[in-house]
């Protein structure tokens, strides 16, 4: 992987709600965010394919996956979700407190619920 240069932007709007959440509560909250992460990928893909703008074979048997190594020191989060174009690992992963859960609600607000 390249190592890249960027900036981080905060979504004002949205940063306050996040500190106050992460100074009183629960310090392990990170893992419902991932967790959460990991369902709305699948929960998107669901939504492309029922309004039939994902044509690529989906996988019947959705899963998340939550793995810990002890020995590595690692917890791993995989889901057979959507995943995400390197523009909009930019777009959302360099940004705190954006939601791309609600951008993706609002580019398929007028689409119907064809997905149930």
């Amino acid at each position: 992987m390249n190592e890249r240069k960027g900036s981080i932007q905060v979504s004002t709007e949205n940063i306050f709600p996040v500190i106050r959440q992460w100074l009183y509560t629960d310090r392990d909250i990170f893992m419902r965010e991932l967790v959460s992460n990991a369902a709305d990928a699948i929960t998107k893909l669901e939504r492309l394919r029922g309004l039939g703008e994902w044509d690529a074979e989906a996988d019947p048997d959705y899963a998340i996956h939550v793995t810990y190594d002890a020995e590595a020191g690692t917890i791993s989060i995989r889901d057979n979700g959507l995943g995400m174009t390197e523009a909009e690992i930019d777009e959302y992963i360099n940004q705190i407190a954006y939601s791309g859960a609600m951008a993706f609600v609002e580019q398929y607000k007028d689409k119907g619920d064809a997905a149930g």
